[in-house]
């Protein structure tokens, strides 16, 4: 009876020691949870890689709260403020570093793009295209100078409007059409141009 009455009383202890734990465990994973949403459309946009592990992180003190195990979902929750903290950290980061990168990108592809179409030009007008040089191969660089203005406008607009990264992301195909436009025509390509994004 007394071994039975010892087990009830530690029952019920380990009940109320749970239920004391809910409401500081549900406290930390809403917390948290408003926390991420507040920053992750950013953060899949600029550093998904990041994102990943937070989601993982969270989803895993959800799942602990829904089964009832809240000194999990409390010490998962509580490592989460610092992980956020330092994903609008790599968020900052991240756009710093595209700024520069478009900064250069700006500064150096309106002069690439004005010699394709100055040689484009040249070739449109001449009575007989040089060595290597066809008809098909100055409509194709035609073609693509038409995409690559359109698409270096409408990266200087993305930028513009403060979309870095809807800016880099267009840039990134100026720069891969521009260098074949380049190679068509028999023009050196800028090593700018063929470095990695």
């Amino acid at each position: 009876m007394l071994k039975r009455l010892s087990g009830v009383v530690v029952a019920v202890a380990l009940a109320t020691a749970c239920s004391s734990q809910k409401v500081p465990a549900t406290a930390a994973v809403t917390a948290a949870d408003q926390a991420f949403a507040a920053v992750k459309a950013e953060a899949t946009k600029y550093v998904p890689d990041e994102v990943k592990d937070v989601q993982g992180s969270l989803d895993s003190a959800k799942a602990d709260l829904a089964k009832g195990d809240y000194q999990a979902a409390l010490t998962t929750a509580q490592a989460l403020p610092a992980k956020i903290s330092a994903l609008s950290s790599a968020i900052a980061a991240k756009k710093a570093e595209m700024a520069q990168t478009w900064a250069t990108l700006s500064a150096g592809l309106p002069q690439v793009i004005e010699a394709i179409k100055s040689r484009v030009e040249i070739l449109a007008k001449a009575k007989k295209l040089p060595a290597g040089m066809d008809a098909a191969k100055l409509d194709t660089v035609k073609a693509d100078l038409a995409s690559i203005t359109q698409a270096w406008g409408d990266a200087t607009t993305a930028a513009g409007a403060s979309d870095v990264a809807g800016a880099m992301a267009k840039a990134a195909m100026v720069k891969s059409k521009a260098a074949e436009a380049l190679g068509l025509l028999g023009m050196p390509v800028p090593a700018g141009l063929t470095a990695s994004k």
